[in-house]
């Protein structure tokens, strides 16, 4: 569902949370990895000269999101936050500062104060036809991410007469979460017929496929990074190639980035090829330090991974990753945790078997979890 979204994508991101203060005005503090483009710097002066233009505003809120779902950069959310400010409190804010407050909330992993910014937009006599049907996925897609499927298909099948192509691929989606998987990839092939799909179509295909161990999975996840280069669908495809033991691969898909998420894939596929990785490992551990420090508990699926496949402390995992089940629960959460739980043992069994009743009861397909059903030896 979050290919659906014009969304910051799942990887936690992380930034300093310690402030610091440069001695003079000269002094270089940071070099960022790119530069944001003439328009946009036009659009600041231009919000400096005067906040409250609100076309200005949601321009450059949007921009900043686009560029934190590519990026994978967290400073983008404080800078959408920026943009919007004379409306961020505002329970009254025009419609379209409120669907992008809510992405923000969203990407943050603030998803009650999210999905109620998102009702509260649905309430709105008066919304615009295009701005309900954007609000109606990304509110589907803020329950789907929880696991709550039926609410996830109310709201699609809200979708259907303003957005056909969405709500049809999200409702073969839910399907393929509810024991429909191969009807669900049928409906998705049909949606994107000859070689030009669309890149998150493609991403959505890839994750069925590889929940359903199909081998497509590669091809369509490159499809997908084709023609979207971004963050979530990067780290997809190198968690595909960990998971294959591709690792050589998943190294050079991480090579040279910033952003946490394909750090942390980077570091593990150095672990497992036996290479120098202390100065990664050392950054990554102290990126994931400041953005709990900022944000306690809110990244808890990337501290899992760490703990897991870097530290190799597998009850430090399990915690975690219970902690990250708690807040949302993906198919991916759900491999993360039976992953943690066997590697805990016996101390993991609690945790396994009621994984098991949770993905027995929704139907769930997933190859990955097919060792659900192998119980611990005793």
């Amino acid at each position: 569902m979050r290919t659906l979204l014009v969304l910051l994508l799942a990887a936690p991101l992380a930034a300093s949370a310690e402030p610091f203060t440069p001695k003079s005005d000269a002094e270089i503090v940071q070099r960022l990895p790119y530069r944001v483009g003439a328009d946009e710097r036009a659009r600041r002066v231009a919000l400096a000269r005067d906040p409250a233009q609100l076309p200005l505003a949601l321009a450059s809120a949007r921009a900043a999101l686009d560029r934190a779902r590519v990026l994978g950069d967290p400073r983008e959310l404080g800078a959408a936050q920026a943009a919007l400010a004379p409306w961020w409190s505002l329970a009254d804010a025009p419609p379209e500062a409120q669907l992008l407050r809510a992405r923000v909330l969203q990407a943050r992993h603030e998803f009650d104060t999210a999905q109620a910014q998102l009702r509260g937009l649905l309430a709105r006599q008066d919304l615009a036809p295009e701005l309900r049907a954007q609000a109606l996925l990304d509110s589907a897609a803020l329950h789907q991410l929880r696991a709550e499927l039926p609410q996830a298909r109310a709201l699609c099948e809200q979708l259907q007469p303003l957005a056909p192509l969405p709500a049809t691929a999200c409702l073969a989606e839910l399907d393929s979460l509810t024991g429909r998987a191969p009807a669900a990839a049928q409906v998705l092939a049909r949606l994107s017929p000859g070689r030009s799909v669309l890149p998150w179509l493609a991403l959505m295909r890839a994750e069925l496929a590889e929940r359903m161990g199909d081998a497509a999975a590669l091809g369509l996840y490159r499809q997908a990074l084709v023609g979207a280069d971004e963050v979530y669908t990067r780290a997809a495809l190198a968690d595909w190639l960990l998971a294959q033991g591709r690792h050589a691969e998943a190294l050079a898909l991480t090579q040279g980035s910033d952003a946490d998420a394909l750090l942390l894939r980077h570091v593990i596929a150095l672990h497992r090829l036996g290479r120098d990785a202390a100065e990664p490992t050392a950054r990554l551990r102290d990126s994931l330090a400041s953005a709990d420090k900022r944000e306690p508990g809110k990244h808890a699926r990337e501290q899992a991974r760490f703990a897991l496949d870097v530290a190799r402390q597998p009850r430090e995992a399990l915690r975690l990753a219970q902690a990250n089940w708690a807040m949302q629960r993906e198919p991916a959460d759900a491999v993360l945790l039976l992953r943690a739980a066997q590697a805990a043992g016996r101390d993991g069994e609690p945790a396994r078997r009621e994984l098991a009743r949770f993905v027995r009861e929704r139907g769930w397909q997933d190859a990955r979890l097919a060792a659900l059903d192998r119980p611990l030896n005793s």
